[in-house]
């Protein structure tokens, strides 16, 4: 066959190849191993020199079933698992907003994190154990009511109660959530009952205990005593116009008379000194139109004059009890924020006899007077918390006799003038303030102009839910016997604070500071009382009150100071 052998020329061209290859193997410096098989050869994870558990990125998990080994039965880890499958899944992108933040400062979207404001007293909520843990409810926590923290826990809702169908307990699947009752604020206060289109409210106070001094003498001689103060309420229940009737009382009993002489001469208080006390008033408000109201009172006081006066006279066997009968009828009209409010006043007061302890009687004709007067008050709506105002008064005193016993005419006209606000701050601080200026000038040129600085205040505070503190001034002019004299300022000032042990443990703790100014005639009086009051609220008609009372009476006229220590326990009925 012609041309070239083709057989050799195929072994040439594998020799050539296999030549290269023999003199690699014949020089290399490592001998070759046989690779283990292992479970990382079947990891899907890209030759690195970190071990996948090592991985910054990895996913967090962990392995129930043995901590200490990172594989299960297949051989995979568990972080090296592939992911669950996202089909049918709602996507979600990012994180939420503020997830991560604190509770203060901003969050992610630059929101300033405020925290919720708490009502004084209101429990703070307890911050979570940890991340993951849901958020109480109402099931859980029973102090959470409709995703708001109650103020208080009632005893029933930690009680052990039996099982209730789950209708009734309102947790049945679909059932809409329940709307809880308000708490009641007041829960042991008088309901009342309602006759006709008004709601009456009725009570009675029996009280008996030991007065050190009840005739206010330097020299004290106590008596037990006892005390009876009915009360009665009623307020008229209409669309328009307002009727309210307020009628309060007491009486003072005591078992026993004091002494008619005292230190060998008259004593200045009578044998017998018990005494009554009521203070009542009618109030009615006729709406003529959404801006125009007409208002009236009718006003009815009887009392005796203050053991420790010096109008009382000496040698008497009773006090003598006055009468004071009144009526005002005003108007009430309203320009959008400024209310114009005027009226027209008339009262009478008379005295009755007094009884002397040889029994004889003497006329207190020369204390009777009539009183004509009006007022008037203008207040403007700077907000819906202060109402500033401007009030003026004026009235004419005219006696029914010309002369008094010391040969004085009595006959006056007077007033005051004040002004101040009204205001309420967030139901914490609530009240009226006020100051003025109040004179009296007299017929007989012998008694001097009386005057001084009017203060009347009505304040209360609502430190937490348990805690109330109150501050009453008042400024009054009245009339006296002492020769000389022209009248009598006093001023009183009250702090009180009434604290809740319980709902039904009420502590009131009381002080009182008074002056009385007897221009003309030189005397100053001041008076100090201090007053400790414990309720025991059985139950909404009955309730147990005890009172602990210091009264002292500091004068700068000799021989008419006086100190008393009352202790009192007593009974209240109401309905």
């Amino acid at each position: 066959m012609a041309g070239p052998a083709r057989g050799r020329s195929g072994r040439v061209k594998v020799w050539r190849a296999a030549l290269p290859c023999l003199a690699l193997i014949a020089f290399a410096s490592s001998r070759t191993q046989a690779q283990t098989l292992t479970p990382d050869m079947f990891r899907p994870v890209r030759a690195s020199s970190i071990l996948p558990q090592d991985l910054p990125l990895r996913k967090a998990g962990d392995n129930a079933a043995d901590p200490t080994d990172p594989t299960d039965a297949t051989g995979l880890r568990d972080n090296d698992k592939p992911a669950p499958s996202r089909i049918g899944q709602i996507p979600t992108y990012g994180l939420p907003p503020a997830n991560g933040a604190a509770d203060t400062g901003f969050d992610s979207l630059n929101r300033t994190r405020k925290k919720p404001k708490l009502y004084p007293g209101q429990p703070k909520p307890k911050p979570s154990p940890g991340p993951g843990t849901p958020a109480p409810t109402a099931a859980t926590n029973p102090a959470i009511s409709n995703g708001r923290v109650r103020l208080a826990i009632p005893p029933s809702e930690t009680a052990n109660k039996p099982p209730i169908p789950p209708s009734m307990a309102g947790t049945a699947d679909g059932q809409p959530p329940r709307k809880r009752l308000k708490v009641d604020d007041d829960p042991f206060g008088a309901v009342g009952d309602y006759a006709g289109s008004f709601l009456v409210k009725s009570a009675v106070e029996l009280s008996g205990g030991y007065d050190s001094n009840p005739g206010r003498l330097p020299e004290q001689h106590g008596l037990p005593f006892y005390v009876v103060a009915p009360e009665f309420l009623a307020v008229s229940d209409w669309d328009r116009h307002a009727l309210v009737a307020d009628l309060r009382g007491s009486f003072t009993g005591y078992g026993g008379n004091l002494p008619a002489t005292v230190d060998g001469g008259v004593s200045p208080a009578p044998t017998n000194v018990q005494r009554p006390d009521f203070v009542g008033h009618v109030d009615g408000r006729l709406d003529v139109s959404r801006d125009t109201d007409i208002t009236a009172q009718l006003r009815l006081g009887v009392a005796t004059d203050n053991p420790g006066s010096p109008n009382i006279q000496a040698g008497l066997a009773s006090y003598p009890i006055y009468t004071t009968v009144g009526t005002t009828l005003g108007f009430d009209q309203r320009f959008n924020r400024l209310q114009v409010s005027a009226g027209g006043t008339v009262d009478r007061t008379a005295y009755g006899n007094s009884t002397l302890t040889d029994g004889s009687t003497a006329s207190n004709d020369d204390r009777n007077f009539n009183q004509y007067g009006g007022v008037g008050r203008v207040s403007y709506e700077l907000t819906p918390a202060i109402k500033p105002f401007v009030e003026v008064e004026g009235d004419t005193r005219v006696h029914d006799l010309q002369f008094d016993r010391n040969g004085y005419e009595r006959d006056s006209d007077g007033g005051y003038a004040k002004a101040g606000t009204s205001f309420e701050f967030t139901r914490l601080l609530i009240g009226q303030i006020s100051i003025g200026y109040a004179a009296r000038d007299y017929v007989d040129p012998r008694l001097d102009r009386l005057q001084g600085l009017l203060t009347s205040a009505s304040l209360t505070w609502n430190a937490t839910p348990l805690t109330t503190a109150k501050f009453y001034s008042d400024t009054q002019i009245a009339e006296t016997t002492l020769p000389g004299a022209s009248g009598v300022l006093v001023h009183t000032y009250t702090i009180e604070a009434d604290h809740d042990f319980r709902r039904w443990l009420t502590a009131i703790g009381k002080f009182t500071y008074g002056t009385l100014d007897y221009q003309g005639f030189g005397r100053n009086d001041k008076t100090y009382s201090v007053e400790g009051d414990l309720i025991y609220k059985m139950t909404q008609n009955l309730w147990i009150k005890g009172t602990l009372r210091h009264d002292i009476l500091d004068s700068n006229i000799p021989l008419s100071s006086s100190q008393s220590t009352v202790v009192m326990l007593g009974v209240r009925l109401q309905n």
